[in-house]
């Protein structure tokens, strides 16, 4: 895989959109292990740019740029894109309560924001095109999901008006990013230093989660496998939120001189906006589906390497959970 990944990436310029957050920036990095002629870190958040340039400072000068930017802008991102050969569009608006509080500032962002990176790619003829997706956009019931679905449209059906433009449009929805900022992870973390309680919205809530490492790995995979007009759904496991939390209070509770069995875990109710169990595929959509070990996907055609799916859903709350020893297990690693 990495030979293919070196032909792909050999001499490209690269631009990833969000390219500070947890999924952006662990793109770019994987992105720099490839032969690449320029790689484009784009972001409106100028302490996470200055931290990240940081980390690359021993880097040939001009081999990453630190653009200051906001999708919302239009004439910014048109800039940025000139002469850029492949582009990963990881910025979102992704809080579940503060897109519910926010909704115009969702859709500003993850409607109009992703119609205006799609719309530089197109015009500059970028080759390939990727926009991380979220479980959320199947059958959204919350704000975020709503958008992100939108943006999710926008990306795919890009392939229906691009004209005589050569850029190849592809989504990637993801599960939960396990330990990413904004996750319950930090949440839990904090709450055991504390001495508990640990908040649980509700007992019976799965999720499907995905390290982050592993999750990039993927979604360099799709881009590749993409024809255009493809929207991958990565394959993950799923957990018990609440065996997460009985996971972290065994793990962290010592580490904080603290005795796991006197931390509490609370049952606060669930918040506006979210689901007790998460949906990755609907059934309409099962009707162009094609899968190999790895990852689902919808197309119109059959992508190489992939086989005819009989699956006709795809939810969290139907699929093998991890057991009480392997959430324990993952804890572990992430706090190594």
């Amino acid at each position: 895989m990495d030979n293919m990944l070196n032909d792909f990436f050999k001499g490209k310029v690269v631009l990833v959109t969000g390219g500070t957050g947890s999924i952006g920036s662990e793109i770019v990095r994987k992105v720099l292990k490839y032969p690449i002629k320029q790689l484009r870190v784009f972001s409106r958040d100028e302490f996470k740019q200055f931290n990240l340039e940081k980390e690359f400072s021993g880097l040939p000068k001009g081999k990453v740029r630190f653009l200051i930017g906001d999708i919302r802008d239009r004439e910014r991102i048109f800039l940025a894109m000139e002469n850029v050969d492949i582009v990963f569009n990881a910025a979102a608006m992704k809080h579940v309560p503060l897109c519910e509080d926010n909704p115009f500032e969702a859709v500003k962002t993850n409607v109009l924001g992703t119609q205006n990176v799609v719309d530089a790619a197109r015009t500059n003829n970028v080759k390939k095109f990727l926009h991380i997706s979220t479980d959320k956009a199947a059958m959204p019931m919350n704000v975020m999901g709503a958008t992100k679905l939108l943006a999710e449209r926008i990306v795919i059906l890009a392939e229906h008006y691009k004209g005589a433009h050569d850029t190849q449009f592809c989504a990637v929805r993801f599960g939960n990013v396990f330990a990413s900022r904004g996750s319950v992870v930090p949440l839990f973390a904090d709450q055991i230093k504390n001495g508990g309680p640990v908040t649980l919205t509700h007992s019976e809530m799965t999720r499907f989660i995905m390290q982050i490492p592993q999750a990039v790995d993927l979604v360099f995979k799709a881009i590749n496998y993409a024809h255009g007009g493809d929207l991958f759904i990565l394959k993950m496991p799923v957990m018990r939120i609440e065996d997460l939390a009985k996971a972290m209070i065994e793990v962290l509770a010592p580490r904080f001189n603290r005795k796991p069995g006197e931390i509490k875990i609370k049952e606060t109710g669930k918040r506006d906006g979210e689901k007790i169990y998460e949906l990755l595929l609907t059934e309409e959509e099962a009707d162009n589906l094609y899968e190999n070990d790895e990852m689902l996907c919808i197309a119109k055609q059959l992508p190489s390497g992939f086989t005819r799916s009989k699956l006709k859903s795809y939810r969290s709350d139907e699929a093998t959970m991890m057991k009480s020893s392997e959430v324990v297990d993952l804890v572990r690693n992430v706090f190594k």
